[in-house]
């Protein structure tokens, strides 16, 4: 079995950091895409960034320039980097494992950046 574990979110002001871990265990982590998800109250879930097993990085419109997806292979941990968030980032959190139809996801973290 495949268990991801998201961390690192709260409440934050706006303009200001935050990073989000998800921490991976039960399969060989270097061999599959991992990807963010966002969803807020009332809206569909949205792809906010992915990174591939070489490297490859893609980022929603929304978040490019502001947002940084990374991987740290020795601690089977993804990140997120969020910079210069502004209120509409607010949403719960989750990370995927991109593998099969419907991939692997964790419980999500809740953001919330208000002032």
């Amino acid at each position: 079995q495949v268990h991801l574990v998201e961390s690192g979110g709260g409440l934050v002001q706006p303009g200001g950091s935050m990073r989000l871990s998800c921490s991976t265990s039960g399969t060989i982590f270097t061999s599959y895409t991992m990807a963010w998800y966002r969803q807020a109250p009332g809206k569909q879930r949205e792809l906010v960034a992915d990174i591939t097993n070489i490297g490859y990085t893609n980022y929603a419109d929304s978040v490019k320039g502001r947002f940084t997806i990374s991987r740290d292979i020795a601690k089977n941990t993804v990140y997120l980097q969020m910079n210069s968030l502004k209120p509409e980032d607010t949403a719960v959190y989750y990370c995927n494992l991109v593998v099969g139809p419907l991939g692997y996801w964790g419980q999500g973290t809740q953001v919330t950046v208000s002032s």
